[in-house]
């Protein structure tokens, strides 16, 4: 609080507080915003298959008939480890990045330069993955991930983009190739931020996350008004779950339940996407 009024900032904000601090906070007169996350959680699968044997008959299938029409294509698939990674993977990553910032009217704000400088400092933490056609990259993604003893580790998602279109290859680069390094890896958990409820289709769970805001030099009226905003969409988008999707395995009430308790978030699971 006393930063922000140092700083002359317009606004402060506080992104994932654990419960204590997101009250503390709260009591400090800081507004509280709730918004949606997407977490993959593993539940020990021995491979992909075995994950995919905990969905319902249609998700699997549209899963596997996703992944089959990118094979169909002749599209190979490389997972590149950020101690593996070359000069020309960045550059053809960077240009992948850009596109997708193109593609949506937008401006890249991350540079090549900022795409070698992790790649040299953090390269124990980086996974590439690139798809390629006839031995030619034509789209990629990239994800960050931290092992960790309490939840055995986290994979963090993700950077994408294509310089050709591929029906499916989107899912491909950005989410069953993490998932499948997930599971290889024995990764606790995916984090595949917010948006895209079709996340779920694809064994991701709901989880709502905590933030706050404070307003500096600003009014505080707009703020006000985002919160209230933002946490009406949460609700909205918990109530539309399907009734099919509120079913949850014990291994993955467990699992919610560890990953919740070590991470000590004010995150809350929701539904089972089975």
């Amino acid at each position: 609080m006393a930063f922000a009024e140092q700083a002359d900032v317009l606004s402060l904000h506080v992104l994932f507080p654990t419960e204590a601090e997101a009250n503390a906070l709260t009591e400090m007169g800081m507004m509280q915003r709730e918004g949606v996350q997407f977490h993959w959680l593993n539940d020990g699968y021995r491979d992909f298959d075995d994950f995919l044997s905990t969905l319902e008959q249609k998700k699997r299938k549209n899963i596997r008939a996703e992944r089959r029409k990118v094979r169909d294509a002749g599209i190979a698939m490389r997972r590149i480890r950020g101690k593996d990674i070359q000069d020309a993977d960045w550059r053809f990553f960077s240009k992948c990045y850009r596109q997708t910032y193109r593609e949506h009217f937008s401006s890249p704000y991350l540079n090549l330069d900022f795409f070698r400088m992790i790649g040299a400092s953090m390269r124990e933490n980086l996974l590439l993955v690139i798809a390629e056609y006839e031995g030619k990259p034509i789209a990629s993604s990239l994800v960050v991930y931290k092992r960790d003893t309490k939840t055995s580790g986290t994979l963090y998602g993700r950077y994408r983009g294509a310089l050709e279109h591929v029906p499916c290859l989107h899912f491909e680069t950005a989410y069953y190739q993490p998932l499948e390094f997930c599971i290889e890896e024995k990764l606790g958990a995916f984090e595949g931020g917010a948006q895209s409820e079709h996340k779920m289709a694809r064994g991701f769970l709901m989880w709502t996350s905590c933030a706050n805001i404070i307003r500096s030099k600003a009014d505080a009226r707009p703020w006000r008004g985002f919160s209230i905003c933002s946490n009406a969409r949460t609700a909205a988008s918990i109530r539309a779950l399907p009734p099919t999707s509120r079913r949850a395995s014990k291994n993955t009430r467990a699992a919610s339940a560890r990953v919740t308790r070590a991470r000590a978030n004010p995150c809350a699971c929701w539904r089972r996407s089975n």
